[in-house]
């Protein structure tokens, strides 16, 4: 049952990971300690390998609706994967009491962050850099955009690394709303961009893990195959949601979670 378990974990992950582009680590790292009573940085580790594959799995998709800004990507995965570097290396040894409540602060941040839509969503916004478009399945309208505000984007990218080391969530949790609210990219471009920076990121930081002997294979297999089921039906999902309705959910599955981990923060 356990084995079970931990597979379902991995697709409900999966699912949700590839709808928001938060990889999936957001529901990992809490499941695997609420519901399993695993050790938060063994359930961080597990989380980081899941992550990878999930990503990957939701990225074929997205890539092929045209919704990915690769180009963006590239350039903001540069100061991210140093992040995720650093985030690994602390996460070794820091207290895990301090992760759950670093955990439970991100979250309510994100809700605050994502508590109204950005011009990008309601209105075409092709100025700026790197301009970009895609048909959105949903309305059936393309849509026009650019990049603003790069230097701060890149800035946002470090500490997305460290999270997403540290917390093992992928660092979508800041990309998206940092894509989405200050640089212009519309929810649905921001959300798969993430899902693709998603695997370069973990995928550092899961040597690292790895190297600490933190990573449990009987573990880690299970909950990242279910997640590969899963992201190939959540980005399936997030190309014919609304904006507004994903965003919502968005919203909505934080605040549940910033709830759960500051109770265990607390030792509640």
């Amino acid at each position: 049952m356990t084995l079970l378990g931990y597979l379902a974990l991995g697709i409900v992950a999966g699912v949700l990971g590839s709808l928001l582009g938060l990889g999936g680590g957001v529901l990992i790292v809490p499941g695997l300690t609420l519901l399993f009573g695993l050790p938060i940085k063994t359930a961080i580790a597990t989380s980081v390998v899941a992550v990878v594959t999930n990503s990957l799995a939701g990225s074929v998709v997205y890539i092929r609706n045209g919704f990915t800004h690769i180009k963006l990507a590239m350039i903001l995965e540069i100061t991210t994967t140093l992040g995720a570097l650093a985030g690994g290396l602390i996460a070794v040894w820091v207290s895990g009491r301090w992760l759950y409540g670093l955990f439970a602060l991100v979250a309510v941040y994100m809700v605050y962050a994502m508590r109204r839509p950005p011009a990008a969503e309601t209105a075409d916004d092709p100025d700026g850099t790197l301009p970009a478009t895609f048909t959105d399945p949903a309305t059936g309208r393309e849509v026009h955009y650019g990049v603003h505000h790069l230097g701060t984007g890149m800035a946002a990218s470090t500490v997305a690394g460290v999270l997403s080391s540290l917390l093992g969530v992928g660092g979508g949790i800041i990309k998206v709303p940092i894509m989405s609210q200050v640089m212009g990219v519309p929810i649905k471009a921001a959300t798969a961009t993430s899902t693709f920076m998603i695997g370069i990121t973990t995928a550092t930081a899961a040597m690292v893990y790895y190297g600490g002997g933190l990573v449990v294979p009987a573990l880690a297999i299970p909950v990242a195959l279910g997640a590969v089921v899963g992201a190939q039906v959540g980005s399936r999902l997030g190309a014919r949601i609304r904006s507004k309705a994903l965003r919502t959910l968005f919203q909505v599955f934080l605040l549940f979670i910033a709830a759960q981990m500051a109770w265990r923060a607390l030792g509640l």
